[in-house]
């Protein structure tokens, strides 16, 4: 009968008795036979009767003889298929299964020469591990058959030893022997077992035809966690690395970067796995330290990453390990080490600048795009290597590399190439970026510096700019330093090649000193302005570039922030104005986006007075310090330009992008101005309501939020809000009765405004004019959406409706009347019909409906859930009762009744107990 189950045709269920003398002559129908094989074995262990183990066992030997000679892809298969049985036979059924296997093979007979039956039992003994490692076996059993073949490594130890020193044994049998033991080591051997078969593979690494295998094993075997317990052996394992710095030497001399590579994968992973281990040893200090040398070598390897070389990116790993290893020690013992590693590590950084150094110009053209990516990835790493470096090395480092820089510039008698002076400059970048600098004695020498520094090109000048932009919170603290660094930065604003460099710079020193910049205010709106309307940057640089002259103006007067406004903005004010006036296209649209959201970024920044406390949503509720005196120039702007903003909504209506952008410039602005805002809310509210009751879209819901987030509490305002409010529910109700699926986005944002207004004023929902029933009843029709984000927003709005049952009369009535329609969406869900990683949101309506309405809960429960097959068909009436129970038993951890959810819905949808579910 087996026979059928190895024909492509079929089904995996057919009983296994016995395996036909030859299969079908198509090696890939034979392919797909073994394969089938293989799969009934592994996944339908429990359909194969007992008495037929032996005899499956006894053909899958004899099949496997037979192809020794043949097909390599179903000797593979079958191999696979028999090291399946054995580790579902192992150790009861089948003891001493390995054994066995090595003395079938070893046999003569079968019809395969030697040779054929020797690469047939490593294929064999290659894959079993790797069986095992993919193997779905039960936690319990995998324990079991790991100690099995644990004890087995004894038998195939002497088999591997054998045939790797046997001078006549041809390469690809070493080579399969090597990768064998690759696949051995990977189930934690005793180190210390194998460490003769490893120091067989260091020989092996002199074969170039075996050296790549080779490496693999070595790797493997010392990089096995348990490994670092044979301590004995890994010093043993130091001389062997370092015996391959000849051979390591003489393949970079030549070019040969495969051979140089393994080499330095090997050191590496010595040293990276075992460092501790081998600090601890400090008798063999000297070797460890000749390790440590040799991986610095690695890390220097002559020649441009990634052009040249590979090989350096791999050892940056190894140096914050060894860093975190000889800082954990006690102080005493840390103390030894450091005045032994210090010196390294300074020589460290200086390898990492060189290799950070930027090629000729020349040869830098000539990479691609895709090179010079990865020469920047590169070169991030290095950044972060150096920031972690510092942690060790502390203020003699920027000392270090002050020194150096200082020397470099003032020599007059050779002339140093623009790639040194720019790697010492990064170094300086990289450990400014993210250290605190403030006490460094070298940074005021170092500004001194900066205009010395002859930048005669766009990469020198992109890191000289990026320097002064991480050096702007201690331009700061020292702004009398100000007067040297502007200059380069307001210059280098004109060239587009540094564009990103330069005005994410300037932003940052008019973020950080814009209380010290009044008297180069002048100077930088005006060569502001003249790169804007010169159009040298691109839009987003455009942007950063507003946010910083809103920075800049915060500082200023109130006289002086409008006449600057008024120069700044006005060119724009008038193409505005010729724009609303033209008939809508593609071009005039991009246009109009675009100074609108020149507009929005410098509003966001434009703020005169200090923020404090901040509200639900990262949205500051008060400010700290009084306004100045007058209307705040942010409103006074949006005034004067509101009707024009208006003629440009009456064309643009339809377009959301245009309405996007017209809701940005005043979403932002509230969010910065709070309660200066608030001359502009009536007639806002206005607006939007006419906007939304034209053409809904979602970007006006979301200003309608932030509107109610900060104004709806305040008395003066809350007539115009809660007339908005009212209109927006109201229009976006229809929509529902028109059918909601086609707008998620509306969807989304609607429900994120009903939230928002029960957390900020709950008395939005005792109002005649407000249908509460009709919105709890859009919500658990939300719920059923397939967009998450929208269902977790919809999920927000049950969780701060639900506490209002007792004090908001109409709440209490609709949850009472349709409550129970809510739960029986959330337990929709939760059975399956929406995402998994939407539970937390699901468990957290059902905590909140126990706290707040037990009684209807529980009553709710028990009918719902008497539904059969419902919420899945996979729950018995018992589980669900379990369920119902374990819930309402919760009225206080939520943290738990999270964990019955995700419980439940594993229930649900079959999924408990498996293998996906234990990553939930």
């Amino acid at each position: 009968m087996c026979r059928y189950l190895l024909h492509p045709c079929c089904p995996l269920e057919a009983p296994l008795t016995h395996l036909p003398p030859s299969l079908p002559q198509v090696p890939e129908i034979q392919y797909f036979g073994a394969s089938a094989l293989h799969t009934k074995i592994s996944r339908y262990w429990g359909d194969i009767p007992a008495e037929q183990y032996d005899s499956l066992k006894k053909q899958l030997f004899s099949q496997i003889s037979h192809f020794a000679s043949g097909s390599k892809m179903v000797l593979t298969r079958l191999c696979v298929a028999l090291a399946s049985l054995a580790l579902n036979m192992m150790p009861e059924a089948w003891p001493g299964a390995v054994t066995e296997m090595v003395r079938a093979f070893q046999e003569e007979g079968g019809g395969a020469d030697g040779r054929a039956r020797c690469l047939a039992l490593l294929e064999l003994l290659t894959v079993l591990p790797e069986e095992f490692q993919t193997s779905r076996l039960p936690q319990y059993r995998k324990g079991q058959v790991r100690g099995a073949l644990g004890q087995e490594w004894g038998s195939v130890l002497p088999l591997l030893q054998q045939l790797l020193r046997q001078a006549d044994s041809p390469g690809l049998v070493k080579a399969r022997v090597l990768k064998c033991l690759s696949s051995w080591v990977l189930l934690d051997v005793p180190l210390n077992e194998s460490e003769g078969l490893v120091q067989d593979s260091f020989a092996a690494l002199g074969d170039p035809e075996l050296f790549d295998t080779a490496v693999e094993a070595i790797i493997n075997a010392i990089s096995q966690p348990d490994s670092q317990r044979y301590v004995n052996t890994l010093l043993k394992l130091v001389p062997q690395v370092l015996q391959l710095q000849e051979q390591l030497r003489a393949a970079v001399q030549a070019g040969d970067m495969e051979t140089s590579h393994g080499i330095c994968r090997i050191a590496v992973a010595l040293g990276e796995n075992h460092s501790r281990a081998l600090l601890d040893q400090v008798e063999h200090w000297q070797g460890f330290l000749a390790l440590v040398n040799m991986i610095m070598f690695c890390t220097g390897i002559p020649g441009h990453y990634p052009v040249n070389e590979t090989t350096s990116s791999l050892t940056l790993t190894f140096w914050y390990t060894l860093q975190d290893d000889i800082m954990s020690f006690e102080a005493e013992k840390q103390a030894v080490y450091l005045q032994v590693y210090r010196p390294v590590y300074f020589q460290l950084v200086d390898v990492l600048l060189h290799k950070a150094q930027f090629p000729t110009d020349e040869e830098y053209a000539s990479w691609s795009s895709d090179e010079k990516e990865q020469f920047r990835i590169y070169r991030v790493d290095i950044s972060d290597t150096l920031m972690y470096v510092y942690e060790m090395l502390g203020a003699e480092l920027l000392s270090n590399l002050y020194d150096k820089l200082g020397r470099l510039l003032t020599a007059s008698e050779q002339p140093s190439s623009w790639q040194h002076t720019e790697a010492l400059l990064y170094g300086f970048q990289s450990i400014a970026e993210t250290i605190d600098v403030n006490y460094s004695d070298v940074i005021p020498g170092l500004i001194g510096l900066i205009p010395r520094i002859n930048i005669n090109n766009v990469q020198l000048a992109d890191t000289v700019m990026f320097t002064i932009g991480a050096l702007a919170e201690w331009l700061a603290d020292h702004p009398v330093m100000l007067s040297s660094v502007l200059p380069l930065v307001l210059q280098a604003l004109g060239n587009p090649d540094l564009s990103v460099s330069s005005v994410s710079t300037l932003k940052k020193i008019c973020r950080e000193c814009k209380y010290d910049l009044p008297p180069y205010a002048t100077n930088i709106v005006a060569v502001s302005q003249e790169v804007l309307i010169k159009q040298i940057h691109k839009t987003s640089q455009c942007m950063w570039l507003m946010q910083a002259l809103g920075f800049l103006l915060s500082a200023l007067p109130v006289e002086e922030i409008l006449r600057n406004l008024h120069s700044l903005i006005t060119p724009y004010i008038q193409q505005l104005e010729k724009l609303a006036d033209e008939t809508p296209n593609p071009s005039n649209k991009l246009a109009i986006i675009h100074i609108l959201g020149l507009l929005s970024n410098l509003f966001t920044t434009l703020d005169i007075s200090k923020q404090e406390e901040e509200g639900g949503d990262g949205v500051p509720l008060v400010k700290s310090t009084p306004p100045q005196p007058g209307p705040n120039p942010v409103v006074v702007v949006l005034q004067q330009v509101f009707a024009l903003i208006q003629t440009v909504l009456s064309k643009w209506l339809n377009d959301s992008q245009v309405v996007e952008a017209v809701c940005a410039i005043f979403e932002k602005s509230v969010k910065t101005l709070l309660q200066d805002f608030a001359p502009m809310v009536s007639q806002l509210s206005e607006m939007l309501g006419q906007m939304y009751s034209t053409i809904p879209q979602a970007s006006a819901l979301d200003l309608t939020r932030q509107m109610v987030h900060i104004f709806a509490s305040e008395t003066d305002y809350f007539p115009p809000i809660k007339a908005l409010f009212e209109l927006v529910t109201s229009v976006t109700l229809s929509i529902f009765q028109q059918g909601p699926r086609d707008h998620p986005d509306i969807v989304d944002s609607f429900m994120q405004l009903q939230a928002q207004a029960l957390k900020r004023k709950p008395d939005l929902f005792l109002s005649e004019n407000l249908d509460v029933k009709a919105v709890f009843q859009c919500g658990v029709l939300s719920l059923k959406f397939p967009e998450p984000p929208t269902v977790k927003s919809t999920c927000l709005f049950f969780t701060e409706l639900l506490p209002h049952c007792g004090d908001i009369p109409p709440v209490g009535q609709v949850v009472q009347e349709d409550g129970k329609l809510l739960l029986q969406a959330v337990l929709e869900g939760i059975g399956g019909q929406s995402s998994r990683n939407l539970m937390d949101q699901f468990a957290e309506i059902l905590f909140s409906m126990n706290k707040h309405c037990f009684a209807l809960l529980s009553l709710w429960l028990k009918e719902v859930l008497q539904r059969p097959s419902f919420p899945s068909s996979r729950v018995s009436m018992e589980q669900k009762d379990t369920f119902s129970q374990q819930i309402l038993r919760e009225r206080v951890n939520k943290r738990r009744v999270k964990e019955i959810v995700r419980e439940f819905t594993l229930l649900c949808r079959g999924l408990h107990g498996t293998e996906y579910a234990a990553e939930y």
